[in-house]
């Protein structure tokens, strides 16, 4: 499996953790991750406000990929939903194609619609396959309640990503996470967006959606959130402190990307995983599975 890696722009700026570990898995995997030079933003931020411009940024990731001969792996949820949605338009609709080539050919690049985008965990889900994933995971992680958190764009719009996942009953993420012998917790409102797209515009709006799932998880009795999109990390991870003193409230819950999870449960070390980049503290997860495991287990 060969795939060019796109990073986004939240990534690189605020979770290198995640590309880190997606990085370590991958090559454990057997999964080959191409950095190409001059990867632009995906669109998505100027979608709402401008289509055309947003399209024209998606072509040119895509063309760039198209002319390197590479499919295109996505960390970002945001950023897969964006470039998978301009791939299946621009495959299909020769007009606009050929107004987007018009504005690519300055940049001397060309589209011809034939490069597939992949979420990186739908590559371990589908590609990889959960029997050849479970054969690298070699350290239990029984003890460990993880509830996942899959968000908005991982699976919608749902005919974009030829009905991977179930959009009213998601599955995938809870099912990898089975893999590693760690416990699935269900809770209430799980499909419930992380806040994040109105943070910009209504920062006690956002916080308080945020709040309310936080509050969800830890009345279910999760260790950890598991998820796989970066902008919710920042909601759940990086604003959790902000949330506490503002709602004089108490969480410490901590955030893992899919990756972190699946990776310590091959066997990598912390840092390996980025798992000293996490905001809320992750130094105590090890010993807490250590100490709920079955005597002689490993």
């Amino acid at each position: 499996m060969k795939y060019a890696l796109f990073l986004g722009c939240t990534i690189p700026a605020r979770s290198r953790h995640y590309e880190l570990s997606a990085r370590k898995i991958a090559q454990k995997l057997g999964i080959e991750l191409v950095d190409l030079e001059n990867f632009i933003c995906c669109g998505f931020p100027v979608k709402s406000s401008d289509k055309n411009s947003a399209l024209i940024l998606a072509g040119y990731n895509l063309a760039l990929a198209e002319k390197n001969n590479v499919d295109l792996c996505a960390l970002c949820s945001s950023c897969t939903s964006a470039l998978t949605e301009a791939s299946r338009h621009l495959s299909e609709q020769e007009n606009q194609r050929a107004e987007v080539n018009e504005s690519l050919g300055r940049a001397g690049l060309k589209y011809e619609g034939r490069v597939k985008v992949r979420h990186f965990a739908r590559i371990l889900y589908e590609e990889v396959g959960l029997d050849e994933l479970k054969k690298d995971l070699t350290k239990s992680l029984e003890g460990l309640r993880v509830a996942s958190h899959y968000g908005c764009h991982y699976i919608k719009p749902s005919e974009i990503y030829d009905n991977f996942d179930q959009v009213e009953d998601p599955h995938t993420l809870d099912e990898m996470i089975a893999l590693t012998g760690a416990t699935v917790v269900d809770y209430s409102n799980k499909k419930r967006c992380c806040g994040g797209p109105v943070l910009a515009v209504d920062e006690k709006t956002s916080l308080s959606v945020a709040k309310e799932k936080l509050d969800d998880i830890l009345e279910a009795g999760a260790d950890i959130i598991n998820l796989v999109c970066p902008f919710c990390s920042v909601m759940y991870d990086s604003n959790q402190k902000g949330i506490e003193t503002q709602f004089n409230v108490t969480y410490n819950l901590p955030v893992l990307y899919l990756t972190q999870i699946l990776g310590l449960a091959m066997g990598l070390e912390r840092k390996e995983l980025g798992l000293n980049m996490n905001i809320v503290k992750t130094k105590d997860l090890e010993l807490l599975i250590e100490n709920r495991q079955k005597p002689g287990q490993t």
